[in-house]
């Protein structure tokens, strides 16, 4: 009672005592079986003899016979070789039929495909629209093709000259002065490998018209 108060629920009577097969099901009451199928015809005695003797007047060769000569016959089923040995595989699913290139809609653009370039081309047109007016407000210049071509050009050469200096470094790097050139030219060629990922990810390149 100290921590979790008074006791709210009476206490069991020690007269409700758990009884022997109190917790067992009952089964329910037994009812007279009733058949709601026919029954089965009775086995046959053993004085009982099939009837025999009766022949059919069909004649099933001539029926054969005719059924050959009438009958379609089945075409085969086209097949490949493709070893020596004769190995043989479906003709129809191998590839090799052109079946598909003499359908109707064969090489023809879609409707949905058509329809969703569209929409890109006009979110596009939108999009340059909306960045046109963004840069006469800030004052941007867009960098053409061959400005951009010249600068990545440019960003490569001195990726180029820098590497050359980095190879050119002694291979025991002992001196303070040696560790901070290291470390200043790795810097570099760092800094210029993110302006010409940049250069190269980036088709469309925009600066400050100063």
């Amino acid at each position: 009672m100290k921590t979790m108060g008074p006791a709210k629920l009476e206490v069991p009577s020690p007269k409700d005592f758990l009884k022997k097969h109190s917790k067992e099901k009952t089964l329910p009451p037994k009812k007279k079986f009733e058949r709601n199928e026919p029954r089965k015809p009775p086995v046959p005695l053993r004085t009982d003899h099939p009837v025999t003797g009766i022949q059919s007047e069909k004649n099933f060769l001539n029926t054969n016979a005719a059924d050959v000569i009438m009958g379609v016959a089945k075409k085969p089923k086209p097949i490949y070789v493709d070893k020596r040995t004769g190995d043989k595989h479906d003709l129809e699913t191998s590839g090799l039929v052109p079946k598909y290139i003499n359908k109707k809609g064969y090489g023809v653009t879609p409707d949905y495909i058509r329809k969703r370039n569209e929409e890109v081309k006009k979110a596009q047109e939108e999009y340059d629209n909306y960045i046109q007016e963004n840069l006469r407000e800030a004052a941007l210049k867009r960098l053409s093709d061959e400005e951009r071509e010249a600068v990545l050009q440019g960003l490569k050469k001195n990726w180029e000259e820098v590497h050359k200096k980095f190879q050119s470094l002694s291979v025991f790097i002992d001196s303070i002065p040696k560790k901070i050139r290291k470390q200043k030219l790795e810097e570099e060629m760092k800094q210029l490998e993110h302006d010409i990922g940049a250069l190269e990810k980036h088709k469309i390149i925009y600066i400050a018209n100063k």
